[in-house]
């Protein structure tokens, strides 16, 4: 049997910087969305809060998670809830083969760099929306322009990724002058 690569976003409810959340502490970080891209099924999908069981069940299926600082982010906030998750296999992310594109580029380029510049560099492409406007989404009730700008980012992050394979290099903004620099990569 074929195993998948998943490529993923969440976005929270809330963040380190609200009242009673406090640096770092990912356990107080409540998700509203999780939105991903399985390779095998050609697929988006996006889960709720409530649908953490589906969700685990789409990773335990996968030998490769691909996010844009998941390992920062993603991966602390998910292993939160699996650990709670009940009747379902729930996979170790730390354990599977990860590819976490900021991480990537903070090495190769010694700086980090946010996904809509990278994006906009390497696709032509912009995100619909600030990642801090994803808590007032949520708060509005705003579910489905959630979702959307949730899968967006797990778009671009996809594409970025196909090119990180494909073509063994991104380009990023240069810091000091115009211009892009050529950020190559060993192949995967």
């Amino acid at each position: 049997m074929a195993l998948d690569t998943i490529v993923f976003d969440i976005e929270t409810q809330n963040f380190f910087t609200d009242p009673g959340v406090g640096r770092d502490n990912f356990g107080a970080l409540k998700i509203s969305v999780v939105c991903a891209y399985s390779y095998l099924e050609d697929r988006y999908h996006c889960y709720e809060e409530h649908e953490m069981d589906k969700l685990a069940e789409l990773f335990a299926g996968a030998k490769r998670i691909v996010g844009f600082s998941m390992n920062r982010y993603d991966i602390p906030v998910l292993t939160h809830y699996f650990k709670k998750l009940k009747n379902v296999a729930v996979p170790d992310l730390w354990a599977m083969e990860r590819v976490d594109l900021l991480q990537e580029i903070e090495f190769a380029a010694g700086h980090r760099i946010g996904l809509a510049q990278l994006a906009e560099a390497n696709l032509g492409a912009t995100k619909t929306h600030h990642s801090s406007e994803a808590g007032a989404l949520y708060a509005e009730g705003k579910m489905d322009e959630l979702k959307e700008y949730c899968t967006n980012d797990v778009k671009l992050t996809k594409e970025l990724y196909d090119l990180y394979r494909t073509q063994h290099f991104l380009l990023i903004p240069r810091r000091r002058e115009s211009g892009y620099a050529k950020i190559e990569f060993a192949k995967l």
